[in-house]
């Protein structure tokens, strides 16, 4: 009986660790995605702003390069900030990366938007005051320069909109989804998992018959009997 009631205890216990090694992984799952989910910004997010950053300090140190290439830092900054003209200046170039940089830091790293919009607004506006400072201004007359910052200002631009609309977006969405997935199994974990047995459900089986103390009894006077008559006919014989 005490074998048996270890081993009905033992099944419990099994049955119980089974239902909680089952639910246990979901919910280190949902704990890490909860945990994910406390952070500020995600990882694709945070390269996208480190791109934005970087396309600001680029533009700049393009600028600065310009600026000391073509007769010193402080001449130029004078002819081309205090004495501001479009058509062969290049610091508007550098106030339109501040303006990207601005927006959409602003929106994406600020705000945390999931909307390609302000991307867009970005972009345009860098596209068309490029496109249009090419066509009317002489840049292309002032040497490398001329035809690097634009280009560089544009292809920058291009590029921060594709790893918004093909990286950060769709990545986040689909962390998004799998998270929620993972919220509904752990949900339905504690309903799918086996629940504890009954001590009804385990029983002893009925003593056997044979082996049972009152049999082996009669079977011993029996055999004592069948000693005591051979013993009698033997010493009848005798005498």
């Amino acid at each position: 009986m005490a074998s048996l009631c270890s081993s009905s205890g033992d099944s419990r216990l099994t049955s119980r660790g089974l239902g909680s090694a089952i639910a246990t992984p979901v919910s280190v799952r949902v704990e890490s995605y909860n945990t994910g989910e406390k952070k500020c910004i995600s990882d694709v997010r945070r390269t996208f702003c480190l791109f934005v950053t970087f396309d600001l300090l680029f533009i700049t140190l393009l600028w600065i390069i310009e600026l000391n290439v073509n007769g010193g830092i402080e001449k130029q900054l004078e002819n081309e900030v205090l004495h501001y003209d479009y058509h062969a200046s290049f610091f508007d170039i550098f106030l339109l990366a501040v303006f990207r940089f601005a927006a959409l830091i602003l929106a994406y790293a600020v705000c945390r938007l999931r909307h390609w919009w302000a991307i867009a607004i970005t972009t345009a506006v860098s596209c068309a005051f490029l496109i249009a400072k090419v066509i009317l201004s002489k840049l292309l007359s002032q040497g490398a320069f001329g035809y690097l910052l634009p280009i560089i200002s544009f292809v920058l631009a291009w590029i921060e909109t594709w790893l918004l609309d093909f990286k950060v977006l769709p990545q986040e969405a689909e962390d998004e989804k799998r998270f929620q997935s993972i919220m509904d199994v752990s949900e339905r974990a504690p309903l799918m998992g086996p629940g504890p047995l009954s001590d009804g459900q385990f029983y002893s089986p009925p003593e056997s018959v044979a082996d049972s103390d009152e049999d082996q009894d009669d079977k011993q006077d029996l055999n004592k009997g069948l000693i005591q008559q051979a013993t009698y006919r033997i010493t009848t014989c005798e005498y």
